[in-house]
């Protein structure tokens, strides 16, 4: 642990001095005096945008210089004061809250009486209502919806006693320990604001999904919740993030409530509460999950409100001047707020290059080995750090690729409200699932697809400028045109989209689980689970009616239920059976304790970037896929290639090459006349009754024909612990054939190669 703390600061100290270097250099000898005012105009633009960059990051990097994590105290369970929970709704779908509400109703705590929960709806529908009252919680409403969600929340405060708040929003689930992990750190005597918890979501978000990557990244917030935020810390200047929030009571009143002044009230209402001298901390512990947005105008929308919120804040709260806050704290809002210029950053960062390359306009002017001694050394180690400092959660190709993706989304509303063209209204993000956005992402691509234009442009030019001057200098721009082309090119995939196929998220979960029907049991593991269904791991191939609903419990050590369902799809995956249920039947009892299953976990997404993260596995991961077409197996039954030889009374001698229970496929000698109806003995015991369905190939070359035939006594068959036997048997001694041929292969394959001959061994 003290070698990785003394290698984190001789990143941090190294990356920060070759950064002032660096400034230096560029500010004395790089810009264009002695050319025309565009030239001079554009340097001076990519120097002030590389500064606030650099101020940024050097903000980050004192925070990240020594991460304080809080010690949860111990606390006697008598002294856990009254807690209210506030769950703020406008006009979300009734389905999404009932799981809110149900995580809520599902936490721990020593005295469950003192949970309050309200359902706190600005939309005040009638059903809502009729929900908040079914699950015996508190509704609240009001007649006007001054004030937004901050003016709702208000509303709650004015209507609820306890010492404590807790917020979620409308789609986070909180975990059962979501209580009993925060509320203890209001009880060791400190003057504690709040406790923020991260954002995580169970759905891969729309970087994850639409780049084919929800394997291989995390989630895009999971570097702000898990690393920014933490990091925070240090200068008490952790973030409100307006959900999976504890809030001390009396810190609210003493700043008269939630700010109703912004359209992020989170970002100001936590702010203020610091300015009065609350400590306030992260803690990077997943308490509750929520729903990331699942279509392009969703997510712009979410980023609109927060970049302008942001500059509202810094503006109405007059952040640099505010007494209460130190310089520490100044400094490291006035970075999160410089971040949402991160747009017109990417503007310049891309522009840049390719005002050079294909206008001729000098933007830097610098040799190849001033690049190499000032640029390169101070780039290397900010990435080297970034990567190190986030703990494998982001790196600056990442944080590139976002930006870019989002930038021509962010430029207008953040050059808009740092004018003072403020928006007013407060805009909920759609929690509603995925919407047909196609023609809306084919306009956010046009940017993209000019500045692909250009820079193809540019590499063109710097390439014929490299051959026909003899310099290596045009090297540099050259470099810097194929890194933005690459991020660009990411973007242009990103609006590709992907289309959602699955109406509820399906999760990697195992837990012991039992199928029962008749007089069946069979004992399995689940491999993953949604509130439409399960997938279960089977070790043989069992027979399971498809066309009749069979019984499914699913345990863990905290919950479990049973509900009815019917087979979808089987399929064989490295000698496993997975069989695929539809949910079909289910009370409300047992449906609440599959939610508690689902949700009361950690979701199973990528907490950290894949080793396989290359450019190249970048583009490999979107060109593959992109180009793959999707095909969903159908079967129903589990279908055995066996290969396996028998005999039938009417044809003789046949082999039996695939089984599923209800058909099978013989193979018959060419001059065999086929059967309608035919008896295959499977053992001296035990016999199969056919018949012919369609003939479905001959082969001229093996002198043979395959029938299709259905089976008439497979009700009897499924039950039959003999021909389970004998396709255990079956199956194995069919893998062994199959391994025995690739061994062979392989060996004629090495002696193609080689040459080498059985002779030279004797």
């Amino acid at each position: 642990m003290k070698f990785k703390t003394i290698k984190n600061h001789f990143l941090i100290i190294s990356s920060i001095l070759m950064t002032i270097i660096y400034l230096i250099w560029r500010t004395f000898f790089t810009i264009p005096t002695d050319s025309n005012i565009v030239s001079i105009i554009s340097s001076i633009a990519l120097l002030i945008v590389e500064i606030l960059g650099m101020f940024e990051a050097a903000v980050h990097y004192y925070n990240m210089s020594e991460i304080k994590y809080p010690v949860r105290p111990k606390v006697d369970e008598c002294l856990f004061p009254d807690v209210d929970i506030f769950i703020a709704t406008y006009n979300e779908p009734k389905e999404l809250l009932y799981k809110t509400i149900n995580g809520c109703i599902n936490m721990d705590y020593p005295d469950k009486s003192k949970v309050h929960i309200y359902l706190c709806d600005d939309g005040n529908r009638a059903e809502i209502k009729e929900l908040a009252s079914s699950m015996k919680i508190n509704y609240l409403t009001r007649t006007d919806r001054k004030g937004s969600k901050a003016g709702n929340l208000n509303n709650a405060l004015a209507n609820s006693s306890s010492p404590l708040i807790v917020t979620f929003d409308a789609d986070m689930i909180a975990m059962h320990d979501f209580l009993t992990s925060t509320v203890p750190y209001f009880l060791n005597g400190e003057k504690v604001g709040f406790i923020q918890t991260p954002q995580s979501f169970y759905n891969p978000d729309l970087f994850q999904y639409y780049l084919f990557s929800e394997g291989r990244i995390p989630n895009e917030q999971d570097y702000f919740y898990r690393d920014v935020q933490i990091s925070r810390n240090k200068s008490n200047s952790v973030i409100y993030g307006g959900t999976n929030t504890v809030i001390s009571r009396l810190a609210l009143e003493e700043i008269g409530g939630f700010y109703t002044d912004a359209i992020t009230e989170d970002f100001a209402t936590g702010l203020i509460i610091q300015s009065k001298g609350y400590k306030c901390y992260a803690i990077d512990e997943i308490h509750a999950s929520g729903l990331a947005p699942a279509d392009l105008p969703s997510l712009v929308k979410q980023r609109e409100r927060w970049s302008r919120g942001c500059i509202q804040t810094g503006r109405r709260l007059n952040i640099l001047f505010r007494r209460g806050l130190n310089l520490e704290q100044k400094l490291s809002y006035l970075s999160a707020i410089s971040y949402w210029y991160s747009g017109i950053k990417r503007l310049v960062y891309i522009m840049s290059p390719i005002l050079f390359s294909v206008f001729g306009i000098i933007v830097v002017k610098c040799t190849l080995v001033q690049v190499l001694i000032f640029w390169l050394p101070m780039y290397l180690l900010s990435d080297a750090a970034l990567k190190q400092l986030s703990n494998n959660i982001r790196t600056t190709k990442w944080t590139n690729i976002y930006e870019t993706i989002l930038f021509p989304s962010l430029i207008i509303p953040v050059l808009l409200e740092t004018f003072g063209i403020s928006q007013h209204k407060f805009a909920v993000t759609r929690k509603d699932g995925a919407q047909d956005d196609t023609i809306y992402r084919l306009k956010k691509s046009i940017p993209h697809i000019f500045f692909a234009v250009l820079s193809i442009i540019g590499i063109a030019n710097c390439t014929r400028m490299i051959f026909t001057s003899g310099s290596p200098s045009y090297i540099v721009v050259l470099f810097w045109l194929i890194s933005n082309f690459y991020n660009i090119l990411m973007s242009i995939f990103f609006m590709l989209g992907r289309k959602a196929f699955r109406k509820a998220e399906r999760f990697s979960i195992t837990e012991p689980c039992t199928i029962s029907y008749e007089e069946t049991e069979i004992k399995c593991t689940t491999t993953d689970i949604s509130e439409g269904g399960l997938a279960v791991i089977l070790d043989s191939p069992e027979f399971i009616p498809y066309n009749i609903d069979v019984n499914l419990s699913v345990s863990t050590q905290r919950y479990s239920c049973k509900f009815k369902g019917q087979v979808v799809q089987v399929q064989n995956i490295s000698k496993k059976w997975k069989y695929a249920f539809r949910l079909t039947n289910i009370d409300e009892k047992n449906f609440k304790q599959l939610l508690n299953i689902i949700y009361d976990r950690v979701h199973s997404l990528p907490k950290n970037l894949d080793k396989n993260n290359s450019i190249f596995d970048d583009l490999r991961v979107n060109l593959l896929n992109r180009n793959k077409k999707s095909f969903v197996f159908s079967r129903k039954l589990p279908r055995l290639d066996l290969n396996k030889p028998l005999i039938s009374d009417e044809l003789g001698e046949v082999k039996l090459v695939s089984f599923n229970y209800e058909y099978l496929v013989l193979e018959t000698n060419l001059l065999t006349e086929s059967k309608p109806i035919i008896k295959l003995h499977l053992s001296n015991n035990l016999a199969i009754n056919c018949v012919m369905e369609k003939t479905l190939d001959y082969n001229k070359i093996q002198k043979s024909h395959l029938h299709l035939y259905k089976i008439e006594n497979y009700l009897e068959l499924q039950k039959n612990k003999e021909l389970k036997e004998l396709l255990t048997e079956w199956i194995d001694e069919y893998e062994k054939q199959k391994s025995e041929i690739m061994e062979s292969q392989k060996a004629v394959y090495i002696n193609v190669i080689y040459g080498i001959n059985e002779m030279d061994y004797l």
